[in-house]
C-alpha cells in the first residue's frame, strides 16, 4: 500500500492508535496539539478512510479500521465493546503521567511462582510502575489481583531483578473505591490511587 499521500502527523495519529487501541477526539487533540475542536475534526476527516469511530456519551472514540490496520501494519483487530471505557481511562492516565516513552500495555509479570497481567507497565523517576484500571470489575476481582501482587512482593525475586518492587498505581472511579483499594493494598510497599475525575 502506498504511504506517501498522508502527512507525517496523520501517519503519527494512525501509529498512536495502533499502540493505544482507542483514543477520544479530545485525547488526539491534546497529544498532537491540534487546538480547536473544528481543526481536530478537519484533521480526523482527512484520515477518515483509515478510521472507525463510535459515540460514547459526549465523546467520539476513534480506532483503526481494516484500511488503517493495513496502512500501519497492525494485526490486532479492535472491537467496540465493554472494555472501551477501560482503555480510554488507561490512555488518559498515560497522558496524565507525561506519556512515558517506555509505556507498555498488557504486560505479564511473573517470578515463576506468581503471575499477574498488569494493564500497563512504565517507569517514572527511576522507578517502575504497574498500572491497574478499576472501571467495571468487582472489588473481589481487584482484591484477588492485589493478593497476587502481594505474593510477588513477598517472594522477593521480582524486586531483586528490578532493583526495587514497582509502585502499584490504581486508576478508579469513586472516592469509596479509592479507600477500598488503599486498604486492600496496605501490605504493598508503594501504592498510589487516583480517581479519574482528578486527572482529566
Amino acid at each position: 500500500m502506498k504511504k506517501n499521500h498522508l502527512k507525517p502527523r496523520e501517519e503519527q495519529i494512525l501509529l498512536l492508535l495502533k499502540k493505544f487501541d482507542f483514543l477520544t477526539r479530545d485525547q488526539i487533540a491534546r497529544y498532537f496539539k491540534l487546538g480547536t475542536k473544528r481543526n481536530t475534526n478537519y484533521v480526523l476527516r482527512r484520515i477518515s478512510h483509515y478510521l472507525s469511530h463510535v459515540r460514547d456519551g459526549q465523546q467520539s472514540i476513534y480506532y483503526l479500521n481494516k484500511e488503517g490496520r493495513a496502512y500501519v501494519e497492525c494485526e490486532k483487530v479492535r472491537r467496540k465493546g465493554g472494555n472501551l471505557q477501560h482503555t480510554i481511562m488507561r490512555n488518559e492516565f498515560w497522558m496524565f503521567y507525561g506519556c512515558p516513552p517506555d509505556w507498555r500495555n498488557e504486560i505479564k509479570i511473573s517470578d515463576q511462582k506468581t503471575n499477574v497481567v498488569c494493564d500497563a507497565m512504565f517507569s517514572k523517576s527511576l522507578r517502575y510502575h504497574f498500572l491497574e484500571v478499576d472501571n467495571l470489575q468487582t472489588m473481589q476481582k481487584n482484591r484477588a489481583k492485589i493478593k497476587r501482587y502481594t505474593e510477588l512482593y513477598t517472594n522477593g525475586s521480582l524486586a531483586q531483578t528490578l532493583k526495587h518492587f514497582p509502585t502499584v498505581v490504581w486508576l478508579t472511579t469513586t472516592e469509596l473505591r479509592k479507600k477500598q483499594l488503599l486498604e486492600a493494598c496496605k501490605e504493598l510497599p508503594s501504592v498510589k490511587v487516583y480517581i479519574i475525575n482528578e486527572i482529566i
